[in-house]
C-alpha cells in the first residue's frame, strides 16, 4: 500500500509540472495499464522487488490519470473572451471569509445566477468592492459570509505574474476553484443584498471565522500583533504586517504562525484526555459507561472529531489536512483494533491530501509538513533502548525532535527558498512552547470566554506574542541570522539530502559527523554569472511596472522596482526578493531609479531593507524617502560612464538643467541608461529608457544619434501613445523590444499604432504580460528566454 500512495503521489506531481493536458483516451490507458499492474503485482509477481515496483508504478499511473482528470474538471468552467471587461449582473454567496484592506474589501463569491444576456460566469469568481465615497453602499453596508448578493461586476481570466522564484497565482485561484477575478462596480441600486445569510455548511463555518476574527480585532484594537492571534485562532495569515513576517521568516518560526499540526495534535490530545477522564468516571453518575464502550476508543473518537472541528476553523490549509488525516487514521485503527505502523499512517495522510487536493504539491508547505514529519519518523522510530521518562526525559526527546527537523529540513529549505536560517534552533526553542502551550490555548479559550475573560486572556496571549516578537526582532538583526545560496541543482539536492540522513542515523553509526561534508556543495555554492564581456538583463513581470536586474560577470544592478500593490504589499517583496533569494544574491553594486513614479519606485524600500546596495542613482530629490534611505545618493546626469568587467555602462539622460525647472514632469527627467558588451565587433548593446516621452527622445536624437544604438530596447513608457516616435525608433535600430506591462491594465499599454509601429519596423516583440519574465543574454549574440514557454504549465492562459 505505500509504494502504490508514494507512486500516486508521484503521478499527480509528474502531471503538475506538465505543459498541457493529456487527451482523454491517455489517461484511460494509464488507468487501464495501471489497473493490470496492480493485477499482475498481486498474482502473478512473487518477487518482492518487483511486486513493490510494479505496485509504485501503477500508482504513478493512476496518480497521473487522476490528477489530469481533476484537473479538466477545475479547467472546464471559463470566462469567455468576449464578457471580459464588460458589466455582467451576477447573484450568488459570499462563501469566503472576506479580507478587508485601506480601499475595501475581498471575497469569493458562490455564483448562483447569470442575470445578463448572453453571458456564462464560472460558478465561483474572487471579488474586490473598493470603497465608493459617494454612496453608502458596498463595503460599508458589511459583506459577510453566507450573505447573498446582487453585484454589477467587471472580470476577467485568471491571470498573475510568472516569475522565477515567483508565487504562481494562478495555480493558486485553480487550486481554489476560482475561475475568473475582477471587481464590483461601485454606486448604484444594481449591487443589493438579497439574503443575510443562506444557510449551508460551509456558510456556517466562514461565519463563525468572521465572528471570532471580529471578536479578536475589537479586543484588541490597536494592539501590534492582533493579526498573529486571528492566525492562530483561524488560521487567517492576512492580517500579519509584512515587516512581521520578514522577522519570522529569518527567525525560522513562520510554521508556527497559522494553525500548525502541532496545535492541531494538542487541541485533540486535550480533548481526548478530558473525554476518557470523564468516560473513566462515567461522568460521575455511576452508569459504569466503560462497560458499554473503552474509554480508550471515546477518547479517539472525541480527539478526531476536536481535530475536524479545529481544522475546519483553519481554513483547511494543508499542514491542518496532514495532522488531521494522521488522527483520524490512528483513531480508526483503534475502533477496528488493527493500529498500524506510523509510516502506513503517514503514507496514509499523504494519500488523503493529494487525493483531494492535487494541486497541493506545488507549495512549499506540503513538502514542509511531510518533510519534518518524515524526518521525526526517521530520527526516532525503531530506536533501541529505554524511552526517557519524567521531565528530564521530556526535554530531551523535544530537544531531540528539535535537532532532527532542523538538520532534517535544511536541504529542502534551501531547495525551496535559497537561506536558512541559522538562528532557528534557539529561536524555535523558545517559540515552540510558548506559541503551543501558552499563547495558543489562551487565544482560543479568549476567543470563545464572554467577557471580561476575553479581554484579558487574549490581552495576556497578546503579550507574549509581543515579548516573542522582541526576542526574535533582535535575532533576525544578527548578520549572520541566514544563510545564503543558490537553490541547489538536483544532484546537490540529493547528495546533501543524503548527508542529512547520515548525520540522523543512530548512535553508534561509524563517522556520523561526514554526513555535513556532505552540505558543503548546498551551502558554499555562488550564484552563477555572465562571462567576461557579456551581460545578462532580466526583465521582470511585475504587472504594470519596470524592474530589470543587470548582471556581469562580478556586478550587478536594478533598474527600477517595479509597483506598489497595496499596503506592505510591492513588486519588491513579492516577485524580486524571492527571485533574488532563490539565486542566492544577497547583494547589489547599483540600483538606478528611473523617476518618483510609484510604477517604478514600488519595491525600493524593501529592497533597501534587505539588501547591501552599493549606491543608488536617481531622479529624485535628495529629501525622498527612497533617497534617503540609500546608503549613497547620487543623481542621474546625462554623460556618466563606467565599466564593470569589460561591459560599458553610460547614461544618456537627464541633462544637469533638468533638475531645476520645477515644471518638468517626473517622466521627462527618466534615466535612460545604455548598456554594451561582448567585446569586439559583436558587441551588442541594451538600452533602457524608462519613461521618456516624445520630447525627450527628440532630444536625444538631435544631441547623441551615434549613441542610441542599442540590440535591445525597454520600450519608452511601456508603449504609449507619446513615447516610441518613429524617429527614436530608427535612431536606436533594435531588433528586439521589450514592453514590460500590466494584463489588461487600465492605461492600454501597450498602445495599438504603437506595438504595430514596432512590427512594421521588423523589431521582435516580448511583452510580460503575455511572456512572463524575460532573460536576455548579451555577448556574441542576443539570447532570449520567455519564463512562460520555458516554464510552461498546463492552467497558463486557460
Amino acid at each position: 500500500m505505500r509504494c502504490l500512495i508514494l507512486g500516486f503521489a508521484a503521478g499527480i506531481l509528474v502531471l503538475q509540472n506538465a505543459a498541457t493536458l493529456p487527451p482523454s483516451w491517455l489517461q484511460l490507458c494509464c488507468a487501464a495499464a495501471a489497473l493490470a499492474l496492480l493485477v499482475a503485482a498481486g498474482r502473478a509477481i512473487r518477487t518482492p522487488a518487483i511486486r513493490h515496483s510494479a505496485t509504485a508504478a501503477a500508482g504513478l499511473l493512476l496518480g497521473y490519470a487522476w490528477a489530469a482528470l481533476l484537473a479538466q474538471l477545475a479547467l472546464a468552467p471559463a470566462l469567455a473572451t468576449a464578457d471580459e471587461g464588460r458589466d455582467l449582473q451576477v447573484v450568488g454567496i459570499v462563501d469566503s471569509l472576506p479580507a478587508r484592506f485601506e480601499q475595501g474589501i475581498r471575497f469569493n463569491l458562490k455564483v448562483e445566477q447569470t442575470l445578463t444576456p448572453g453571458a456564462a460566469v464560472p460558478p465561483r469568481v474572487a471579488l474586490s468592492w473598493y470603497a465608493d465615497k459617494d454612496s453608502d453602499a458596498g463595503p460599508a453596508a458589511g459583506v459577510q459570509p453566507g450573505q447573498r448578493w446582487q453585484l454589477r461586476v467587471r472580470l476577467q481570466r485568471p491571470h498573475g505574474n510568472a516569475n522565477p522564484g515567483g508565487f504562481d497565482y494562478e495555480a493558486w485561484l485553480l487550486e481554489q476553484g476560482v475561475r475568473a477575478t475582477g471587481y464590483v462596480q461601485a454606486g448604484g441600486a444594481d449591487n443589493r443584498r438579497l439574503d443575510d445569510m443562506v444557510p449551508g455548511i460551509g456558510t456556517a463555518i466562514e461565519r463563525s471565522r468572521a465572528f471570532l476574527r471580529d471578536r479578536i480585532l475589537h479586543a484588541l484594537a490597536g494592539r501590534d500583533y492582533a493579526g498573529v492571534i486571528v492566525a492562530l485562532v483561524i488560521g487567517d495569515q492576512r492580517g500579519i504586517e509584512q515587516s512581521d513576517w520578514q522577522v519570522f521568516n529569518r527567525t525560522g518560526i513562520g510554521h508556527l504562525i497559522s494553525i500548525s499540526g502541532l496545535h492541531i495534535t494538542m487541541i485533540a490530545g486535550l480533548v481526548a484526555l478530558g473525554a476518557s477522564a470523564l468516560w473513566r468516571r462515567s461522568f460521575f453518575t455511576g452508569a459504569q459507561l466503560p462497560l458499554l464502550l473503552p474509554a480508550q476508543k471515546v477518547a479517539a473518537l472525541t480527539g478526531a472529531i476536536a481535530a475536524l472541528l479545529y481544522v475546519l476553523l483553519a481554513g483547511f490549509g494543508v499542514p491542518a489536512q496532514r495532522t488531521l488525516y494522521m488522527l483520524a487514521v490512528v483513531a480508526l485503527a483503534l475502533w477496528t483494533g488493527r493500529l498500524s505502523a506510523v509510516t502506513h499512517v503517514l503514507c496514509a495522510a499523504l494519500g488523503v491530501v493529494v487525493l483531494f487536493d492535487p494541486w497541493a504539491v506545488l507549495w512549499p508547505g506540503f513538502w514542509l509538513s511531510f518533510g519534518a514529519v518524515a524526518m521525526i519518523l526517521f530520527a526516532s522510530h525503531g530506536r533501541l533502548g529505554p524511552d526517557p521518562r519524567g521531565l528530564r526525559g521530556a526535554l530531551l526527546l523535544a530537544g531531540r525532535t528539535q535537532w532532527a527537523v532542523t538538520l532534517g529540513l535544511v536541504p529542502l529549505t534551501m531547495l525551496l527558498f535559497g537561506q536558512v536560517s541559522l538562528v532557528s534552533p534557539l529561536a524555535n526553542a523558545v517559540a515552540i512552547p510558548l506559541v503551543s502551550f501558552v499563547v495558543t490555548p489562551l487565544a482560543l479559550a479568549g476567543s470563545l470566554l464572554p467577557e471580561p475573560l476575553c479581554g484579558w486572556l487574549l490581552g495576556i496571549a497578546h503579550a507574549a506574542v509581543a515579548a516573542l516578537a522582541w526576542l526574535l526582532g533582535h535575532l533576525a538583526a544578527l548578520p549572520a541570522a541566514v544563510w545564503r545560496a543558490p537553490a541547489p541543482q538536483a544532484w546537490v539536492f540529493v547528495l546533501a539530502l543524503g548527508g542529512t540522513l547520515w548525520m540522523l542515523m543512530p548512535r553508534g553509526w561509524p563517522q556520523r559527523w561526514a554526513g555535513a561534508v556532505a552540505w558543503l556543495p548546498l551551502l558554499l555554492q555562488a550564484p552563477d554569472h555572465p562571462p567576461d564581456g557579456g551581460v545578462r538583463v532580466t526583465a521582470f513581470d511585475v504587472g504594470q511596472g519596470m524592474a530589470l536586474l543587470v548582471e556581469t560577470a562580478g556586478h550587478r544592478l536594478l533598474y527600477d522596482t517595479g509597483p506598489g500593490y497595496a499596503p506592505g504589499a510591492d513588486a519588491g517583496s513579492r516577485v524580486l526578493l524571492p527571485y533574488l533569494r532563490m539565486r542566492g544574491i544577497g547583494a547589489l553594486d547599483g540600483m538606478v531609479i528611473s523617476h518618483g513614479d510609484v510604477d517604478h519606485t514600488g519595491g525600493a524600500l524593501a529592497l533597501l531593507a534587505e539588501l547591501k546596495v552599493g549606491w543608488l542613482a536617481s531622479s529624485l530629490d535628495a529629501a525622498h524617502p527612497i533617497a534617503r534611505a540609500a546608503p549613497r545618493h547620487l543623481h542621474c546626469i546625462a554623460g556618466q560612464r563606467w565599466e564593470w568587467d569589460g561591459v560599458g555602462f553610460e547614461m544618456l539622460h537627464p541633462a544637469p538643467a533638468s533638475y531645476t525647472d520645477p515644471g518638468l514632469k517626473a517622466n521627462a527627467r527618466s534615466c535612460v541608461l545604455r548598456i554594451s558588451g561582448g567585446g569586439g565587433s559583436g558587441r551588442r548593446s541594451v538600452l533602457l529608457a524608462g519613461d521618456i516621452e516624445a520630447a525627450q527622445e527628440a532630444a536625444l536624437v538631435a544631441g547623441a544619434p551615434g549613441q542610441l544604438q542599442a540590440d535591445v530596447l525597454l520600450a519608452p513608457h511601456h508603449g504609449s501613445g507619446t513615447s516610441s516616435t518613429p524617429a527614436f525608433l530608427r535612431a536606436v535600430r533594435p531588433s528586439v523590444g521589450i514592453f514590460q506591462v500590466g494584463w489588461r491594465n487600465r492605461y492600454r499599454h501597450p498602445r495599438k499604432d504603437v506595438y504595430e509601429r514596432y512590427g512594421a519596423l521588423g523589431i521582435e516583440r516580448l511583452r510580460t504580460d503575455l511572456d512572463g519574465a524575460l532573460t536576455l543574454e548579451a555577448g556574441d549574440a542576443v539570447a532570449l528566454e520567455r519564463y512562460r514557454v520555458v516554464h510552461k504549465r498546463y492552467w497558463y492562459g486557460r
